[in-house]
């Protein structure tokens, strides 16, 4: 599989732009805000309907117009694929699929595997726990449209039982029925997404450790933990003795909404004890073996997007990281960076094809 085509229209800074793409290496270079990462932000787009780096689509509307398109052009097992985005102001986002929109915009995710390496992965690290519930749920739900629906049901009826929460604080009532409706839907969906989020991290940890230790040259232990309040206990029954907290706090204090994941080096958290270093071979690990979980899952090669890779790694780290990526088991690679030759010099070393776009 690779992205043959991409057409943009008043996407971002880009009032009407075409690109015929290398089945193999792309790379587009420029100075800083040329609209380098709007052009891998627009690939993501076609793979997730959604912004890597904005997740607000009506900003990826190019200023004074009121819509816009991003149409990309697929060869999949030997048959041409058209995707196409489009969004106008004050009307819904429609995507289609070789002409036909789809009922669901959830039934288009997992159809052209992606994956994205960027600067903007440290937030991995050094945010909050909702960005790892994140990363875990993106690469589950590419392989599993089950799990994302459910996902999206539960934050539903999350966010609804948090409303009768506040209800109940505001006119001072309470109706444990109603409660109870609620504790038996999340308590279903909630009971699903732990059991498939424990079963992926089983699978997809020792492909973290594999990649790490290829980065790292095997110098360091890493691992990943999984925290979650209902590896001891049912939600059904964290929901049930939690619920004067709840009422108290005008919102719902248990579940799966509450999940992280524990980043470790030498069985310490990275983000204290790990080094700059260490941090960002820790995430190209991470975003490495989530391409080679979702390859297995999907026995497709995943599209791999570099965003200003070369300028936030050191010399060896990028050589590792060409190295890995030269292998024959991956595809289709989109590079930006800002300075040409350096990126074509160190891309002539793959020998492999590629083009080079100037922004």
């Amino acid at each position: 599989m690779y992205l043959k085509k991409l057409s943009l229209i008043n996407y971002k800074n880009f009032e009407a732009s075409e690109f015929d793409f290398d089945q193999k290496i792309n790379c587009f270079v420029g100075n800083n805000g040329v609209g380098k990462t709007n052009v891998l932000e627009a690939i993501y787009f076609l793979s997730f309907t959604k912004g890597y780096f904005n997740s607000s689509v009506s900003q990826h509307i190019k200023h004074q117009t009121d819509f816009f398109v991003i149409d990309g052009t697929y060869k999949i097992n030997k048959k041409l694929d058209n995707i196409n985005c489009s969004l106008k102001k004050g009307a819904k986002k429609i995507v289609k699929k070789n002409g036909k929109e789809y009922d669901k915009i959830t039934e288009h995710i997992g159809t052209i595997p992606l994956v994205i390496i960027s600067p903007i992965d440290n937030n991995l690290i050094a945010e909050g726990s909702d960005i790892r519930r994140k990363f875990i749920d993106g690469v589950i739900a590419q392989s599993n449209t089950e799990y994302l629906n459910k996902i999206i049901n539960y934050n539903k009826i999350l966010s609804q039982r948090n409303s009768l929460l506040k209800y109940f604080a505001a006119n001072r009532t309470y109706d444990a029925l109603n409660i109870e409706v609620y504790n038996e839907q999340l308590s279903s969906l909630g009971e699903y997404i732990f059991k498939k989020r424990a079963e992926f991290l089983e699978g997809f940890i020792p492909i973290f450790k594999k990649r790490y230790k290829h980065i790292s040259n095997g110098n360091e232990e890493v691992n990943l933990q999984y925290k979650s309040q209902l590896s001891d206990n049912n939600l059904k029954k964290l929901l049930e003795n939690n619920i004067s907290k709840d009422r108290l706090l005008q919102y719902t204090s248990v579940g799966i909404h509450k999940d992280d994941l524990v980043f470790k080096i030498s069985d310490y958290p990275i983000k204290k004890y790990g080094s700059q270093g260490q941090q960002k071979s820790y995430l190209i690990a991470l975003k490495l073996a989530q391409f080679d979980f979702i390859q297995k899952q999907s026995n497709v090669k995943p599209l791999l997007l570099l965003d200003d890779i070369f300028d936030k790694l050191d010399e060896n780290r990028v050589a590792q990281l060409l190295q890995l990526v030269n292998d024959k088991k991956f595809g289709q690679l989109f590079i930006s960076d800002t300075n040409a030759k350096r990126t074509e010099e160190i891309i002539k070393q793959t020998k492999q094809t590629y083009k080079m776009f100037n922004l």
